[in-house]
């Protein structure tokens, strides 16, 4: 039988290819940019932790359009929006590429963000109203493979177009894609009949109000306090508390008014709240390393570009090997043992990445790298389908809107703490190494006097002592820099460790009905 989601003359497989093409292209467009942002930062005259914000910007904005997605599906209907979401963020892109400067690239980023965010929860709640229970899970490992491998191979790609031609394609690229993604809905899609006959309501003004204002002073926060140290500045205290008070207000308001644009009763159910945070955990487990790696390849161990895609491509192996495999286990085998299992598999690999060290090789990385794919693959298939199993088709818009926006709400905290952590870290570790560099240290002495002999040949003696000194001291920085590293790697490892007995909270769940038919 055919969903109300086909067109007649259309496969579920058909559908599912137009939904996921978009998905895809945003998704790689959270990660493709990853390596290139110290030649962004180069050739927009900023920091490599301001040119993060190209990053955590996106983020946001996605995560702020993601909750009320649901809501502007009805209001719009659901083809016309996902068409002109898509049309958004194509436009968008050709902005990116085109800025001349980091604060238009940023608000450029900001649009492009905006356009994406409702792609990925109509795509996951057109495949389950697609597809039947029992190929659920198949379903969303197709989906599955676009928000995790794409993020994935987006450093490979974009690491050899940034050394080939320049950073500003990575954002180019999207054009084609985005067309063809067009051309693709308005082939295979159809809105069903609850899309087409439903009333959308007015939109609550005030809530979507408390949303932006909520995500947008975290954001600010997270982005900017390491630079005027955190609560010592009065600006970030002050956006701390309107923060707090926004996202109280915002819960507030969508519980207590008739039509909410995010419906927050669905976290009433168990296996849906507990779902979410388990999300936001895979959020900051995807999205902090590739953020991380990519800075300490690049600024500490001097790969090109292209060799940190590589050296993280084989994350993307691992997850497309296994997702079809956790696809067709999802419904055979207890969800929990599977999400629980990647937990720990991806808390091991980030611990093998916390033992790095200038001698690590491209092999060991990529290996580890492996290790972690395989662990991603087995969370977020089942999590998923774990998560919205006890929800009625009417509530998988918002529901996935939800579930996408923590993923991704984890994923800019993940980035701006691990970034904050490797500066911090190399300031405190740089002052616990110093103490060592003392005249009675021996260790210390026969450093500077062989570095003094090495130089002497080559600079004369009057300059081998200055220099000696400052070969020295850039040895320092870079050793408290790997230590600060290390640090980050190993706390993502104590969270996928904690989220772990999380897992124990959610039921063994049978969907709450059958998908709408005709």
């Amino acid at each position: 039988m055919k969903t109300s989601e086909t067109k007649i003359g259309v496969s579920a497989w058909e559908t599912a290819a137009a939904v996921v093409l978009p998905v895809v292209m945003v998704a790689l467009d959270t990660s493709i940019v990853s390596v290139s942002l110290p030649h962004v930062a180069g050739s927009l005259s900023a920091t490599t932790d301001e040119a993060t914000w190209v990053q955590t910007s996106y983020l946001v904005a996605n995560a702020i359009v993601l909750p009320a997605s649901a809501w502007l599906s009805i209001f719009f209907g659901r083809k016309r929006f996902l068409i002109a979401c898509i049309a958004l963020f194509t436009f968008a892109s050709f902005l990116c590429g085109a800025a001349p400067t980091l604060a238009i690239l940023i608000s450029a980023r900001i649009l492009q963000g905006a356009g994406g965010g409702a792609l990925a929860p109509i795509a996951q709640s057109i495949l389950l109203e697609t597809f039947p229970p029992a190929k659920r899970g198949v379903a969303m490992a197709t989906f599955s493979l676009g928000v995790i491998a794409a993020p994935v191979l987006g450093p490979l790609i974009g690491g050899w177009i940034t050394d080939n031609y320049s950073w500003r394609w990575v954002f180019f690229i999207n054009l084609p894609i985005g067309m063809a993604a067009i051309w693709m809905v308005k082939r295979f899609i159809v809105d069903p009949d609850y899309i087409r006959n439903a009333r959308a309501g007015r939109i609550d003004a005030i809530g979507l109000g408390f949303l932006v204002l909520w995500l947008g002073t975290m954001q600010m926060v997270l982005d900017k306090g390491q630079e005027d140290d955190w609560f010592s500045a009065l600006w970030v205290r002050w956006f701390s508390l309107i923060c707090l008070a926004s996202l109280a207000g915002f819960i507030i308001r969508e519980l207590l008014t008739r039509e909410p644009v995010v419906n927050l009763r669905v976290f009433a159910d168990r296996n849906f709240a507990v779902g979410t945070v388990l999300l936001g955990l895979v959020g900051l487990v995807i999205y902090s390393p590739l953020t991380l790696l990519p800075l300490f390849l690049q600024n500490l161990m001097g790969y090109t570009a292209l060799e940190t895609g590589l050296a993280q491509n084989a994350r993307g192996l691992g997850v497309f090997l296994l997702m079809p495999v956790v696809g067709v286990l999802v419904g055979k085998v207890d969800s929990r043992k599977l999400i629980a299992l990647g937990f720990l598999v991806s808390g091991v690999a980030a611990y093998m990445l916390g033992l790095i060290n200038f001698e690590v090789t491209e092999g060991k990385i990529a290996g580890t790298n492996f290790v972690l794919g395989l662990g991603l693959a087995m969370i977020s298939v089942p999590l998923m389908t774990v998560a919205v199993a006890r929800l009625r088709n009417e509530e998988m818009g918002n529901a996935t809107g939800l579930c996408n926006l923590m993923r991704n709400l984890g994923g800019s905290i993940g980035i701006s703490m691990v970034t904050t952590m490797v500066a911090r870290g190399a300031q405190s570790h740089q002052a616990f190494l110093v103490t060592h560099l003392t005249p009675y240290d021996p260790s210390y002495q026969g450093a500077v006097l062989a570095a003094q002999s090495a130089l002497t040949d080559r600079v004369g003696a009057a300059q081998a002592p200055g220099m000696a000194l400052g070969a020295i001291y850039t040895s320092l920085v870079q050793q408290s820099t790997l230590l600060a590293y290390i640090d980050a790697f190993r706390w993502i490892a104590v969270l996928s460790f904690v989220a772990i007995p999380a897992v124990l909270l959610l039921k063994r769940a049978k969907p709450a009905g059958p998908v709408v038919v005709d």
